[in-house]
């Protein structure tokens, strides 16, 4: 059992304020995913609380002998899906892979390429789209993708080469 299996064991024996330590080792992680699916830093930030929220709430049905990261993704991934279908809303942010706190320096050719793509992404239906936020930008195994996404490794990976190759369509017509 690994660190985090152990602050779980130790949660659900009454010790609620060590939630705190996977809150606050996830909560970036979460809310970027959240951000670049729904392109809304307020929805994006309500979806990362109701996650761990829902989280914590299902905390006694995880298995610790788990990750705890792809079930917590998969959890808020969940909550997103059910978001962008409510709002019909499924625009991404025109900066797609910017991350100004981390890169403040990006240039404009970068910025412009990234625009493109965000656009590009757009057009994927959601199931492509979320396959290739979580391997390419989050950088998640193929493993942890099938895992965050209920499905096969194979469907995992036929999922973000066949994203790829829509995109790779598209970039040729441009």
């Amino acid at each position: 059992m690994d660190d985090e299996g152990q602050i779980i064991i130790s949660i659900l024996n009454g010790n609620k304020n060590d939630y705190a330590v996977l809150v606050n080792k996830y909560k970036t992680a979460i809310f970027n995913l959240a951000y670049r699916m729904t392109g809304d830093a307020c929805a994006s930030d309500d979806l990362a609380q109701e996650a761990f929220v829902k989280a914590y709430e299902s905390l006694a049905s995880f298995n610790i002998t788990k990750k705890f990261f792809p079930w917590l993704f998969t959890i808020a991934l969940n909550l997103i899906r059910t978001y962008l279908k409510k709002k019909k809303y499924l625009s991404f942010l025109p900066n797609f892979f910017k991350d100004d706190r981390q890169h403040p320096d990006l240039n404009l050719k970068i910025q412009e390429e990234s625009e493109i793509l965000a656009k590009l992404l757009q057009k994927l239906p959601i199931s492509d789209r979320e396959a290739i936020v979580l391997r390419f930008y989050d950088e998640l195994s193929f493993e942890d993708v099938s895992k965050i996404l209920n499905i096969s490794l194979s469907s995992a990976k036929m999922r973000v080469y066949r994203g790829l190759k829509k995109l790779r369509i598209f970039m040729e017509k441009i």
